[in-house]
């Protein structure tokens, strides 16, 4: 048997189901550069709808990943931050942007 253990393959499946949907990564990504607030997040992450970033929002925190502060001011103010379990995807979420800076391809600039 191979050094990687057959009974971490459902929680590994979980982590990168987690992460790796749509706009998930972006979002940690953009708060580990201390983004907390949603226009932050809609305004940085292309072609994402406020809907959209509303769902990856709660499924982000359901999975213990973020907390969402509300500040009862007015208007209200809404800030997203990370719990100890999602800063410690901090080394993992370097090591893909440093794998992306060098495998993946500048996208070609849109000419309009």
């Amino acid at each position: 048997m191979s050094t990687f253990d057959a009974e971490l393959c459902p929680r590994f499946h979980q982590a990168v189901e987690i992460i790796g949907r749509r706009w998930s990564g972006s979002v940690l990504r953009l708060l580990l550069d201390g983004a907390t607030r949603f226009h932050e997040f809609s305004d940085t992450i292309p072609g994402i709808s406020d809907k959209m970033l509303s769902e990856r929002l709660k499924e982000l925190e359901a999975g213990g990943l973020i907390t969402r502060s509300v500040e009862p001011t007015t208007p209200v103010r809404v800030e997203y931050h990370l719990t100890a379990m999602g800063e410690a995807l901090r080394p993992i979420m370097d090591s893909v942007s440093e794998w992306a800076n060098t495998w993946i391809e500048e996208p070609a600039a849109e000419t309009g």
